[in-house]
């Protein structure tokens, strides 16, 4: 049985949550909280599997609460219940060692409690089988490719990395993405399962750390080396034979929008042999479909292993269908790429 305690100041959430996490079978709420302090103590006595923790309350705040169940010998695999606005916050909570978040409307009238009741049941069951305590990596330092971007052998063909992810894809990416360096001659497109809002702020967090710019995409823009562009929270993300970004919201897929199967599917039927496909960290399936498209067109195709992958659904379910090249630690993939550039363009 999976011990779930639910953290929340609301005490309509906490019933709300209750009912809905025991309705499945195999989760039990051991117990509740309408504070962080309150949390922390109950922890003590009620050991839960996984958390359910609000971001604002009063006493002790989601945050500050986040930081010291990260702190624990064994920390507790948590998922935060944010605002449906509180992007900033929601990243640093990641940033801090949150499984996840799921955002909540500022009102009962606009609840979608399927599509809550949902996403919740998901994380907790995918959180109870996460590794909670990463190793920490040491990115290595990766050789310039000033001849290859001198001697233009890139300029017309240059190579188009398609990147796909979902639970513990920000910190992930944060590790890749700032290991590139400024003359990086590959053009980066990433699709990370997130809502509406949040994307922006974390392309925003990881433009300000990385050497190449990176941005979240917007309709008619057209991919470049040397730049990283993110899906927009809710939409689909297509490359046109053009070049340019397609965005669009037809229905999602695997209950996902943005989905990585449409971008690496869109990218593998324009550019074929010039795609790589990378699949990190993520719950689900999605991705393992392009991934194998980008295969069958002659791109090549990396995944991250299972030791430092946060939740292996994404990329065991790639590994499954036999459509991949390498399987590589996180810590490793941005010398790969590099690697793969100067061997295969």
């Amino acid at each position: 049985m999976t011990k779930v305690m639910i953290v929340d100041d609301s005490s309509f959430m906490r019933k709300i949550f209750k009912k809905t996490i025991e309705k499945h079978a195999g989760l039990e709420v051991i117990a509740t909280a309408a504070d962080g302090q309150e949390a922390l103590e109950l922890i003590k006595t009620n050991r839960p599997d996984a958390i359910t923790l609000d971001v604002d309350m009063p006493v002790k705040n989601g945050l500050e609460t986040l930081k010291e169940i990260m702190k624990m010998e064994n920390p507790i695999p948590t998922i935060m219940v944010s605002a449906i606005d509180d992007y900033e916050t929601v990243m640093k909570a990641l940033e801090l060692g949150a499984f996840d978040f799921i955002p909540k409307p500022d009102n009962i009238s606009n609840m979608d409690m399927d599509g809550i009741s949902k996403n919740l049941i998901l994380k907790i069951k995918a959180a109870v089988n996460m590794k909670v305590a990463r190793p920490v990596f040491t990115i290595k330092t990766i050789t310039p490719i000033d001849n290859k971007i001198a001697s233009g052998q890139l300029k017309d063909r240059f190579p188009i990395i398609t990147i796909g992810t979902s639970s513990g894809g920000p910190k992930a990416l944060k590790a890749i993405l700032p290991a590139l360096p400024a003359n990086f001659p590959a053009a980066i497109l990433i699709v990370q399962h997130m809502p509406a809002g949040f994307t922006k702020s974390l392309a925003e967090r990881l433009n300000k750390g990385s050497k190449i710019p990176i941005k979240e995409a917007e309709y008619g823009d057209i991919i470049k080396p040397g730049e990283a562009l993110l899906a927009p929270g809710d939409y689909h993300m297509l490359v046109g034979k053009d070049g340019k970004i397609i965005l669009d919201q037809s229905e999602p897929k695997w209950s996902v929008r943005p989905c990585v199967d449409y971008l690496f599917q869109s990218t593998a039927h324009h550019f074929s042999d010039r795609v790589i496909g990378v699949i990190l960290t993520g719950m689900g399936r999605d991705g393992a479909e392009g991934m194998k498209a980008i295969k069958e067109k002659g791109g090549y195709g990396i995944i991250e292993s299972e030791e430092t992958a946060l939740v292996y659904g994404m990329p065991g379910a790639a590994i499954d269908t036999g459509a991949y090249d390498e399987v590589v630690p996180l810590d490793e993939i941005p010398q790969k790429l590099i690697d793969l550039i100067e061997r295969r363009y």
